[in-house]
């Protein structure tokens, strides 16, 4: 995952030098691969690359095209075979995925990059129109953050420099912090105001120092596939699974891929070993890594992950996780431009970048999305609401039935989610139970953000669709706010590949029949079909799901006493966020096992820790009484 960043004065003022090599030396652990910028006076762009592919050596970049417009490219065109064949006349033989990418935007421009398949971002300086572009994926996996200010813009794919770099102190962003204890923030968001973010499937244009976004990329509100059989849904589903797969095993150095035990990941397993036995080698291998806790009382997952390993006939890399609680404090121990870190995790993670660091890896697959899209958790609510909308009422009442049963609920429960799954949002916030905002949440703050409406998590967008598209619609976007808002740690230097969210995979999945998906009785009904021949029916008839409950609730108690003194007179309530006494008897009734939110608890626990990190570093514009700094190199950002 390379980086790029760069600097445009508006003033026509030459751009410092120095400041380009403090940009650059921030980014050199995410591209360690070299530095190269293109600096012709008022404008500069860095980039440093972090080498996946034999391809990826060749590209020299900021990459300069016929026409003069400059790019740099963090990313992998996974289309470029039938890109090149289309820009024929336009490329060389062996084009690199940056060549492909500038001689696209020049024929098309910015109507390029629907065009393009595959995880990337893209920065594009224009310099006889003084223009700038970026453009990110259509679920925002790569990304580019962006300043605006009167006199310059700067940007970067990582955040942190464009904080800890900066010569401002910031104020939080209410929508962003609504959003974070909702669900996910929106993706062109960023918890401080005025610096944004190139929201999924879109491109950002700046030009006379002012900034316009455009969606290049949506979910469509019908659906287009429609076969005569089961057999040729499930094909299809083979195809763009195996074709999704594929893409990710392009690397030249070995893959690996994580390991749960669940159908997500020993899926990807498994197609990746049949692509690699029949297909040739695109990696030279693939290994598993897989975290292993038997002290969680529901701890399964290694007999699965077992399953798995016998049928690959090796074993992978096993990380114990148990015990990593006990000692850990709250505490994050490096700076993190984003909340949600704690510091229980940082042990993991650095045991994890060990082993990614000592087997030369660059490459991780990762099994995020298959839940969401493929219907782990099987929510029948937004077909039913189809029913009920298109007046099939007989339809309706046979499938409340057959879904009762398989879920052992009333079917008059059932019905009457469905009924508010048919609902705007605006209505269903009056009724449903994932509207109902936590008592330690600010009343006020809760309100103007409207953050029982984003607790829901619906695409208001899209508000008349029929109520299943609306539902896929929303699950869309909440993964590409959770992938704008993914933060490796900075121990951590490999590249990380999701198959679930290939965009030909996801538009496949969202132009099916929702019958396909979601069948009573049937969880995962088309991939479980789909896969029989492939992964071992251990794996695709288990019940059973890990839930790793045990380990927050250690943390919370170990550190109790840790989290009485944070909470004394936390930042979160002063901010206006937290209700100080309704959030510490909350944590109380968590710490001894009492039902929860605790997700959203331990959101409130991280956001408090990142938010003093942020005072003690002198970042944070507030009223609040400020702590010592700490030694963090500040650098004035102007002309």
């Amino acid at each position: 995952m390379s980086v790029q960043a760069g600097i445009w004065n508006f003033d026509r003022k030459p751009v410092d030098r120095r400041l380009i090599a403090t940009l650059s030396d921030s980014l050199r652990q995410q591209g360690p691969d070299g530095e190269s910028s293109h600096v012709d006076g008022p404008i500069a762009l860095l980039y440093r690359p972090f080498h996946t592919t034999a391809q990826s050596r060749r590209e020299n970049q900021p990459y300069v095209s016929r026409r003069g417009f400059v790019f740099t490219w963090d990313g992998r065109l996974d289309n470029h075979d039938d890109l090149a064949a289309d820009l024929r006349a336009d490329l060389g033989a062996q084009a690199t995925d940056v060549a492909i990418v500038a001689s696209a935007f020049e024929r098309w421009e910015n109507d390029c990059f629907r065009h393009f398949v595959g995880d990337w971002a893209v920065s594009v300086w224009r310099p006889n129109q003084h223009e700038l572009i970026f453009a990110t994926d259509h679920m925002a996996i790569r990304h580019i953050f962006y300043s605006l200010k009167p006199g310059f813009i700067w940007w970067s794919t990582d955040l942190a420099p464009l904080v800890l770099l900066s010569s401002d102190k910031f104020r939080v962003d209410d929508n962003y912090i609504a959003g974070y204890f909702a669900n996910s923030p929106g993706s062109h968001l960023t918890p401080y105001q005025g610096v944004c973010q190139v929201p999924a499937g879109s491109f950002v244009h700046i030009r006379n120092g002012e900034s316009s976004s455009t969606r290049y990329w949506e979910v469509r509100s019908r659906s287009q596939i429609r076969y005569k059989t089961d057999n040729e849904y499930e094909e299809h589903f083979r195809y763009v699974f195996r074709q999704s797969v594929s893409r990710r095993l392009r690397s030249d150095s070995v893959v690996l891929a994580e390991l749960s035990g669940g159908l997500d990941s020993s899926s990807i397993v498994c197609m990746a070993d049949d692509i690699l036995a029949k297909e040739g080698r695109q990696t030279p291998r693939v290994d598993t890594i897989s975290n292993i806790d038997v002290t969680e009382p529901s701890a399964d997952d290694w007999i699965f992950i077992s399953k798995i390993e016998e049928k690959r006939r090796g074993i992978g890399i096993h990380i114990d996780t148990s015990g990593y609680s006990d000692h850990a404090t709250f505490a994050n121990p490096e700076f993190t431009s984003l909340p949600g870190h704690l510091g229980v995790g940082a042990s993991i993670e650095a045991k994890r970048s060990a082993v990614i660091e000592a087997g030369g890896y660059r490459v991780v697959l990762s099994g995020i999305g298959g839940d969401e899209l493929l219907g782990g958790v099987p929510n029948p609510s937004p077909y039913l609401a189809d029913l009920f909308v298109q007046a099939k009422l007989p339809t309706l009442a046979k499938d409340l039935m057959a879904w009762s049963l398989a879920k052992r609920r009333p079917w008059m429960q059932l019905l009457i989610n469905a009924l508010l799954d048919s609902l705007p949002a605006s209505l269903a916030q009056l009724f449903a139970k994932e509207a109902r905002v936590e008592a330690w949440l600010k009343r006020g703050f809760a309100k103007r953000t409207r953050m029982a409406i984003l607790q829901l998590g619906v695409e208001e967008r899209c508000g008349l669709w029929m109520p299943s598209r609306r539902a896929y619609a929303s699950t869309v976007a909440s993964l590409a706010n959770q992938m704008s808002k993914f933060s490796p740690s900075s121990l951590s230097s490999g590249e990380c590949r999701y198959p679930y969210l290939d965009k030909d995979f996801v538009e496949f999945i969202l132009s099916i029949p929702a019958a396909q998906l979601l069948r009573p009785g049937e969880r995962r009904s088309l991939m479980r079909r789909s896969l029989k021949a492939l992964v071992p029916s251990d794996i695709l008839t288990r019940k059973t799901k890990q839930v790793d409950g045990r380990t927050p609730v250690l943390a919370l108690q170990n550190n109790w006493n840790e989290l009485n003194r944070v909470f004394d007179s936390p930042l979160s309530s002063s901010l206006g966020f937290v209700e100080r006494d309704y959030f510490i008897a909350a944590l109380h009734a968590a710490s001894i096992g009492k039902f929860t939110h605790l997700v959203r608890l331990l959101k409130a626990v991280a956001l408090e820790f990142w938010l003093q990190d942020l005072v003690a570093r002198r970042l944070l514009d507030s009223p609040v009484v400020t702590a010592p700094a700490t030694t963090v190199k500040r650098v004035q950002v102007n002309a």
